[in-house]
């Protein structure tokens, strides 16, 4: 029964990534075809990045509870936080490109000559600082779909990062308290 309940989480969080992915390749595709201008698409990633936060936000407060409730061990919330984590800056490093790629004016310190595989790991790294709270400075963004992108980021690490797994065992008590008072 666990393998299969495993089985499950390994096969609905590939099916995430692959849905990020191929998210992001149908933009630039759409993008490259001249079907939508710089500035539709650089809103079109807005919109989607605005989807992706509001999925991100209620699958990780789900994930949290389902947790509590089950009195998962922690070592396991922290699993699952780290491939939610890992997809959210997966998901912000390829909606960065994208936003570089329709508008070469959205960040700064951006190489012209970088590669496409190149600009995608800058971006992959820009968007692991923002989620870490680091943010060495290196890229900026400059446009206003670029900013707000960024703020999602940064709004959702800190939600993710500061208040559910710093709060988790203190989350946990409190629902215990609770559960038994209904009891």
């Amino acid at each position: 029964m666990i393998r299969s309940e495993l089985a499950k989480d390994i096969l609905r969080q590939g099916s995430e990534v692959l849905a990020i992915v191929l998210l992001a390749l149908a933009v630039a595709w759409v993008h490259g075809r001249g079907w939508l201008g710089g500035h539709a698409t650089c809103l079109l990633v807005l919109a989607l990045a605005l989807v992706k936060t509001i999925f991100f936000f209620a699958e990780n407060l789900t994930h949290i509870l389902l947790a509590t409730r089950d009195n998962m061990p922690y070592h396991k919330v922290l699993g699952l936080m780290g491939v939610n984590m890992t997809q959210i800056t997966l998901s912000f490093a390829l909606d960065f490109w994208l936003l570089e790629t329709a508008d070469a004016e959205s960040f700064s310190s951006i190489n012209a000559a970088w590669s496409r595989s190149e600009l995608v790991f800058e971006f992959f790294f820009y968007s692991v600082l923002n989620f870490s709270f680091f943010g060495f400075g290196d890229v900026t963004p400059l446009t206003v779909p670029a900013k707000l992108v960024t703020l999602m980021e940064v709004l959702l690490a800190f939600f993710t990062v500061i208040f559910l797994l710093s709060d988790f065992v203190s989350l946990k008590d409190s629902l215990r308290v609770r559960k038994r008072h209904e009891d």
